[in-house]
């Protein structure tokens, strides 16, 4: 019987030492089905980030037609981003435990329906309970859409390309939502701000469970219960305390719900060193570079939405413009954005230092920053110039953070992962808007009060 001829021998090896370990197994590359499952999955992220300033023109319509009273129509505007950032932790634990996709298919279906609800509503309670249902939705298709593109793209260089365009989709969506409210306003009633969600829910529920397959943690832990209302009132004061403080200024009540939160949030730290298995594991922020890219990633997010504020106030009260003229103009460093994640994940790529990349991203914002400072009372191209340059750079630093964060946890914590991070950006733009809008409000009136008659004091423009 023949036998197969056996292998030579290394001489320079010993026969009892042994065989060097054979190198790891390259992961799967994605194909075409996973790139078009990102199309799919990047729908419902734009209109969840659209949704945070899709009613900036819609309120006056909705007041004159459902008459809310003042306390009414602020919660009408705010109820959806504090449920939104009040339940991402929950929900990217949940999605580890019950699957990603179908979690996702879940928030599609309670999004659609909240929508529908939203744009009929006859009364202002009705509209501020569709829009918290609304942030409910939108705090299940946050986290799951970025933990089922971790799980999609397992290969480094085409999960890094993947999360570059998730990055660029959310940050386009806000300055995208305003425009729409304007120009639905224009042309339709209110309602038809919400309308525009339907169509997009229901091709994510077609097509997902065709081209998404599910995911999970395989061993999740029971399920901690009293974890939910921790973290919700972990996040919830402190968002609502700097939301309050931008509005209004640093107050006593803003000042006691901070504290309050932090209060919870250390109780929800202890809870889960304690459990065995917590909603958020503590390993997780043991993975070499989690920890620092949650922190960066919330002071990029501090820095784009504190801009962005006095971006907006300038447009309107300085360069008189209306609200649909400076949502429109507010577009333009926009486009710029779009080449900015794809520009930092080459360079990254072909062998630059993901860490210099993100120094030089900031380098690129704090630039920006600098260009705004040069700005005269008629410098809208100077302002336009200096918010691109620093949308570039914060994008360019997120997008690089995002990667680094989704890429040093195993896909098995995928949502939770996902959920710290997005968390820490809603801290981050609501500290943003509150610590530099204040700042900006004392500079206005120290400046302003020397200049005007006795007995007159500055004023604020509108928030």
């Amino acid at each position: 019987m023949p036998t197969s001829p056996t292998p030579p021998s290394d001489p320079s090896r010993s026969p009892l030492q042994p065989s060097p370990p054979l190198p790891p197994p390259m992961p799967p590359r994605a194909g075409r089905r996973e790139w078009t499952a990102l199309g799919v999955l990047m729908l419902p992220l734009l209109l969840v980030s659209m949704d945070v300033s899709v009613l900036y023109f819609a309120v006056p319509a909705i007041s004159a037609d459902l008459a809310p009273s003042a306390a009414q129509q602020l919660w009408i505007f705010d109820i959806y981003a504090f449920v939104l950032a009040g339940l991402l932790i929950t929900m990217g634990s949940l999605g580890d435990r019950i699957g990603r996709r179908r979690l996702l298919l879940l928030g599609a279906a309670a999004f659609g329906a909240a929508s529908v609800t939203a744009a009929y509503a006859t009364s202002a309670e009705l509209l501020i309970a569709a829009r918290a249902l609304l942030g409910i939705g939108g705090a299940t298709l946050m986290p799951s859409t970025l933990a089922l593109v971790r799980n999609l793209f397992l290969d480094a260089r085409q999960r890094a390309a993947a999360i570059g365009v998730w990055s660029a989709v959310m940050t386009g969506g806000v300055a995208l939502g305003s425009v729409l409210s304007g120009v639905l306003v224009e042309h339709f009633w209110w309602g038809s701000v919400f309308l525009v969600n339907v169509p997009a829910m229901l091709l994510l529920l077609a097509l997902a469970p065709v081209l998404i397959p599910e995911s999970r943690d395989p061993e999740p832990g029971r399920f901690d219960l009293l974890s939910v209302p921790l973290s919700m009132a972990a996040v919830l004061p402190v968002i609502y305390g700097l939301k309050r403080a931008a509005e209004h200024g640093p107050d006593g009540v803003s000042g006691l719900a901070v504290l309050a939160g932090l209060g919870f949030a250390a109780a929800f730290v202890r809870r889960q060193r304690t459990r065995a298995a917590p909603m958020i594991s503590p390993d997780l922020f043991r993975e070499r570079g989690y920890a620092s890219a949650v922190v960066l990633n919330l002071v990029a997010a501090f820095a784009m939405m504190g801009s962005a504020y006095f971006t907006t106030q300038y447009l309107q009260s300085v360069l008189g413009m209306g609200a649909l003229e400076a949502a429109l103009w507010s577009l333009a460093p926009s486009v710029a954005i779009g080449a900015a994640a794809p520009v930092a994940t080459t360079l990254v790529q072909r062998g630059a230092d993901r860490a210099r990349v993100v120094c030089g991203g900031f380098l690129v914002a704090a630039a920006g920053f600098g260009v705004l400072g040069l700005c005269g009372t008629d410098s809208l191209v100077t302002v336009l110039v200096g918010a691109g340059v620093l949308a570039c750079g914060i994008v360019t630093v997120m997008s690089q953070l995002t990667d680094l964060a989704l890429g040093a946890v195993p896909p098995r914590r995928a949502g939770s992962a996902s959920s710290v991070l997005e968390t820490g950006q809603e801290f981050g733009g609501a500290l943003g808007m509150a610590l530099l809008g204040s700042v900006g409000a004392a500079l206005y009136r120290r400046d302003l009060d020397g200049s005007l008659p006795a007995g007159l004091p500055a004023r604020a423009g509108s928030r």
